[in-house]
C-alpha cells in the first residue's frame, strides 16, 4: 500500500506501528513559511515576506524598493531577461531561475507568478516559492536531491507490487488529485492536477493551494482541509479554479478526505476534482470565440487583424501562431483536392509565440512553401488539417522547407493548418503549434481555429474590399472635381478637397468654378448625402447639371429649383423608396450657388440647405452673409431665394461643406470662433489661408468630407468698361460701329476691329428690330477676351437658323457664332443681353 507522507516530528517506524491505543503526538516544529514577493510593472520590489527572507537571507529593509533584477545570480542576467519576455502578456508564469543568495550562494529555485491587479490600474507579479532545506551552494526547488516524493517507489524490473499500483492509479487517475501535508502544503499532485493547473508536480510542490492558484474558491477549499484536518471529515466544494484563477466553474465536483494512518490519525488531506470535461472545453472554446468576436477586427487594417488572431490564439489555444497571406488573392473555384504545381508565395503577416523567442519567421517576411506541403495542401482543399510530428506529410515538409525544420525544432509536436477563407476568396493561411503544453491538438481545436480564423479572413476581406472600395472612389471623385481652375480676372482662388478618414469611405462633397458671360464667375460647393461610390457618382451628375444650367445664365434661385426637379426624377429613376435609393437620387444633397460681377461688385447668392458662407472685408471683419436658408434638394417645401451684396475690393469669399464644422473634440460655437480667427488673419496668398483654416479646425482626419473655397475679389475697373445708350432707330447701327472701333483704338486692339464690327452690327440690328427699346451696347474688355453685350426690354430670345439659299436675312447670327468663341443670352428680370465672345490675340 501506498506510505502516506510522514508528519512532521514523527520517527519513521511510528507510522507502521499496529493499531493500538491513541498515543500523543511529539510536538511539531513549525514549518517554513513559503518565500513570497511583490512586484511592480517597473520590475520594482513592493512586498517581501518573511519566508523570503528565509530563503534569500534579505530583510525586507534591504530589498523593498528595489529592483528584482538584483536577486538574479550575475550569470542569469540573460535567463531572467527571457523570463520577463515570457511573461509579458500572460496572467501566469513559472520556470527555474538562479538567485543570488544574500551571503553569496547561488540558489536554482522553482518560482511561480501571478499577474494580479491592485486598488485602481496598478498590475504588479504575486511570487511565490516553497522554502525547503535547500543544501549550501547550489540548490533546486521542490524535493531536495536524492529524495522522493510521498509513495513513490524505485522502479525496476520486477513485476509491479501493490505499491507501483496504488502509484500508478494515482497519477493517471481520470481526475485532478492533489494531496496536502498538515501545514496544508501539496506534496503530491497527479497528472490531471498538472493539466487543469498546466503546472508540473515540482513547481506546485510545497506550496498551498491559494498560493498555487490565487483565488476565493482556493481560500475556500484550504479553510475546508484545515476542517478535515480538525477532524471534521470530508468536506465537498462545487467550484474549481483555471490556471491563473480565471474563475469558479460550476460543473466541478471537489472533495476534500482525510489520509489516515493505521492508528486512525489525519496525516494529510486529499483532493480529488472531478469535471465535466467536454462541457468545461466548450465553454472555454465559447468564451474565447466570444472574446474573438471583440478582439478581432478592430480596425481597417489587414496586418492588425492577422495580429490580433495570432494574439487570441496564443497562449489560450496554441503554443505558436502563425498568419501567412497570399500577395494576391485567389478569387472564385471550387477546392482541388491536388496541391498546386510550384510553391507557394506568402508574406507572413503576423506571428506569436510562447516564448517570444521561440518563431521561425518574423511579421514581414516572405515566405515560400513547397508544393506538397500542408500549407499547399490545405490551401488547394480548402479546408483544415491536423499534423502531429511523426506525421509523414509533415516530415517532408521540415526536410523542404527551413522555416518548418525551425518550427519543428523549437519542440512542436502538435501543429493545425488552417485557410482563410471569406466570400469565395481565398486570402491565406493560418499555422497554429503545440511545444509547451503535452497534450496534442483535438478536432474540436481544430474547429475552433476554424471559427477564429473565418472571423479574421471575413474582416480581412471586407478591410480589402473597402480598401479597393475607397481606392475606386477616390479615383473617381478626383476625376469629377476641377483638375485645373479656370482662367478668369474676376476672382482669386484656392481649393482644397478632403476625403473622410472613416471607414464609411469618400463622400459626395464637390466645388467648381465656372466662368460666366459678361465676366462674371459662378462658385459652387455642394455636399452629397452618404459616403461610397454612389455617392461620388451621384455628386457627378449633378456637378454636370449645375454647369449645364449655370451655362444657360441662370439666377441662383432658379438654377436650385431646377437643380431640385432634377433630384426629384434622379430619385424616382433609381426605382425605391429606401435610404440607398433616396441617396443615389440626391436627396438630401446641400448646394451653395453664387455669380459674382466684377463690374458691379455684386455677388447674388443662394442655397440648399447649406452653410452659410462666410465674407471678410478687406479691413478684417468677419461675417456671414445673410443668404436665406432653402430647403435640401428633392425634399421640397419651400421656394429659393437670391441674396444679393456688394463686395469691396480684396474682399475674401469662403465656401465650405458642413464636414469643416463637425470636429468631435469642440463645439459648433468654438468651431466658428476658429474658422473666423484664421479667415481674419492677414495673408498672401489664399492657398496660406486654406492652410489655415484646415489647421486651425481638424486635430484629426475628418470624419466627413470636407471642401473648401476661398475666393478673393477683382474689380473691373471703368477703364475697361464701355456702354452706350442706343435709340430704337437703324439709323444708330452706324454709330455703334464706330462707338465701338474708336474703343477698340483706345484699349489698343485695333486687330480685332473688323470681327468686332461685324458682331455689333448684327447684334444691334436683331435688338433694334425684335427686341422693345431701351437698347444699351457695352464692351468689356478682361485680359485675353473681348465681350459685345446687346440689352433690350424683349424677353424674346434670338435663335441661330439654317438660311436658304435665297433667303436675304437669317445669316447675321451664324455668322456671330462662327467668328465669336462662343455666344448666348442672358435673362433678367426684365429684359435680355445677348452676348458675345472673342478671344484677344496676345500681345
Amino acid at each position: 500500500m501506498e506510505r502516506l507522507p510522514t508528519h512532521p516530528g514523527e520517527r519513521p517506524h511510528e507510522s507502521d506501528a499496529s493499531p493500538g491505543p491513541a498515543r500523543t503526538a511529539p510536538p511539531t516544529p513549525t514549518p517554513p513559511p513559503t518565500a513570497t514577493a511583490a512586484v511592480d510593472a517597473r520590475g520594482i520590489v513592493t512586498q517581501w515576506s518573511e519566508g523570503a527572507r528565509q530563503l534569500l537571507g534579505y530583510p525586507p529593509s534591504e530589498i523593498v524598493g528595489q529592483p528584482a533584477a538584483r536577486l538574479l545570480a550575475d550569470d542569469a542576467d540573460d535567463a531572467g531577461a527571457a523570463a520577463l519576455r515570457d511573461a509579458a502578456g500572460q496572467e501566469r508564469w513559472s520556470g527555474t531561475v538562479a538567485l543570488r543568495h544574500r551571503d553569496g550562494r547561488r540558489l536554482r529555485r522553482e518560482l511561480l507568478a501571478h499577474r494580479r491587479t491592485a486598488d485602481g490600474p496598478v498590475t504588479e507579479w504575486l511570487v511565490v516559492s516553497a522554502v525547503t532545506g535547500a543544501p549550501e551552494g547550489e540548490a533546486t526547488g521542490g524535493a531536495t536531491s536524492g529524495s522522493r516524493a510521498p509513495g513513490s517507489e524505485a522502479s525496476g524490473s520486477e513485476a509491479p507490487g501493490s505499491g507501483r499500483l496504488g502509484e500508478w492509479a494515482f497519477r493517471q487517475a481520470p481526475c485532478v488529485m492533489a494531496v496536502f501535508d498538515t501545514d496544508l502544503r501539496l506534496v503530491r499532485a497527479n497528472a490531471g492536477m498538472e493539466q487543469v493547473l498546466s503546472l508540473t508536480e515540482d513547481q506546485m510542490r510545497g506550496l498551498r493551494l491559494p498560493e498555487i492558484v490565487p483565488h476565493p474558491v482556493s481560500d475556500e477549499a484550504e479553510a475546508k482541509m484545515r476542517r478535515v484536518l480538525e477532524g471534521g471529515g470530508p468536506q465537498h466544494l462545487r467550484a474549481g479554479a483555471g490556471p491563473a484563477g480565471t474563475g469558479a466553474e460550476d460543473d466541478w465536483s471537489t472533495s476534500l478526505v482525510p489520509l489516515k494512518d493505521p492508528a486512525g490519525r489525519v496525516r494529510a488531506v486529499c483532493l480529488a476534482a472531478h469535471q465535466r470535461l467536454q462541457a468545461h472545453l466548450a465553454r472555454q472554446r465559447m468564451l474565447l470565440l466570444s472574446e474573438a468576436s471583440a478582439h478581432i477586427g478592430t480596425t481597417a487594417d489587414s496586418g492588425r487583424t492577422a495580429q490580433e488572431l495570432a494574439d487570441i490564439a496564443v497562449p489560450r489555444l496554441a503554443d505558436f501562431a502563425a498568419v501567412d497571406l497570399l500577395d494576391a488573392p485567389r478569387h472564385g473555384g471550387e477546392p482541388s483536392p491536388a496541391a498546386p504545381a510550384g510553391p507557394l508565395a506568402m508574406t507572413r503577416t503576423a506571428v506569436r509565440s510562447v516564448p517570444e523567442d521561440g518563431p521561425p519567421a518574423a511579421a514581414g517576411t516572405k515566405t515560400r512553401h513547397p508544393a506538397l506541403s500542408p500549407v499547399a495542401r490545405c490551401l488547394a482543399q480548402g479546408h483544415g488539417a491536423l499534423y502531429d510530428a511523426a506525421d509523414p506529410d509533415l516530415v517532408r515538409w521540415a526536410r523542404q522547407d527551413p522555416e518548418a525544420a525551425r518550427l519543428l525544432g523549437i519542440g512542436t509536436h502538435s501543429v493545425m493548418v488552417v485557410p482563410m477563407r471569406a466570400h469565395g476568396a481565398t486570402l491565406g493561411v493560418a499555422l497554429f503549434g503545440r511545444h509547451r503544453r503535452a497534450e496534442p491538438f483535438e478536432t474540436d481545436d481544430l474547429w475552433l481555429a476554424e471559427e477564429l480564423t473565418a472571423k479574421a479572413a471575413v474582416s480581412i476581406h471586407t478591410t480589402r474590399r473597402d480598401s479597393r472600395e475607397h481606392t475606386s472612389t477616390m479615383t473617381l471623385q478626383r476625376s469629377l472635381l476641377p483638375q485645373t481652375l479656370p482662367d478668369q480676372g474676376a476672382l482669386d482662388i484656392a481649393t482644397r478637397y478632403l476625403p473622410a478618414g472613416t471607414r464609411a469611405g469618400v463622400g459626395g462633397d464637390w466645388f467648381d468654378v465656372i466662368p460666366l458671360s459678361g465676366a462674371r464667375v459662378a462658385l459652387v460647393v455642394g455636399d452629397v448625402v452618404g459616403h461610397g461610390i454612389r455617392a461620388s457618382a451621384t455628386m457627378g451628375r449633378l456637378r454636370t447639371a449645375v454647369r449645364t444650367l449655370a451655362d444657360v445664365d441662370l439666377p441662383p434661385d432658379e438654377l436650385l429649383t431646377h437643380l431640385d426637379d432634377l433630384v426629384l426624377h434622379l430619385s424616382a429613376d433609381e426605382g425605391g423608396t429606401d435610404a440607398a435609393a433616396e441617396s443615389a437620387g440626391g436627396i438630401g444633397t446641400t448646394c451653395l450657388y453664387a455669380v459674382y460681377d466684377p463690374v458691379s461688385r455684386r455677388c447674388a447668392l443662394a442655397r440648399a440647405g447649406h452653410p452659410p458662407p462666410a465674407a471678410v472685408t478687406p479691413d478684417g471683419s468677419v461675417r456671414f452673409l445673410d443668404v436665406p436658408a432653402g430647403p435640401p434638394l428633392g425634399l421640397g417645401g419651400l421656394p429659393f431665394e437670391t441674396f444679393e451684396t456688394e463686395l469691396p475690393e480684396g474682399s475674401l469669399l469662403a465656401l465650405y461643406t458642413d464636414g469643416l464644422l463637425a470636429a468631435r473634440d469642440h463645439d459648433i460655437d468654438e468651431a466658428l470662433d476658429k474658422m473666423f480667427a484664421a479667415l481674419a488673419r492677414p495673408a498672401k496668398t489664399l492657398d496660406t489661408v486654406c492652410d489655415r483654416v484646415l489647421t486651425a479646425m481638424l486635430t484629426h482626419r475628418p470624419d466627413d468630407d470636407i471642401a473648401l473655397l476661398v475666393a478673393r475679389t477683382r474689380v473691373l475697373h471703368a477703364d475697361r468698361v464701355a456702354a452706350w445708350d442706343l435709340a430704337s432707330d437703324p439709323a444708330v447701327v452706324a454709330r455703334a460701329r464706330k462707338h465701338a472701333t474708336e474703343q477698340l483704338t483706345a484699349w489698343g486692339l485695333d486687330d480685332a476691329a473688323f470681327i468686332t464690327e461685324l458682331t455689333v452690327s448684327e447684334l444691334v440690328t436683331n435688338a433694334i428690330r425684335y427686341g422693345r427699346p431701351p437698347i444699351q451696347l457695352r464692351l468689356i474688355h478682361e485680359d485675353s477676351t473681348l465681350t459685345c453685350e446687346v440689352f433690350d426690354s424683349s424677353s424674346t430670345a434670338p435663335h441661330m437658323r439654317r438660311a436658304r439659299t435665297f433667303d436675304e436675312g437669317g445669316r447675321g447670327l451664324l455668322l456671330v457664332g462662327q467668328l465669336a468663341r462662343r455666344w448666348g443670352t442672358r435673362h433678367a428680370l426684365t429684359g435680355k443681353t445677348v452676348w458675345a465672345e472673342q478671344s484677344l490675340s496676345p500681345g
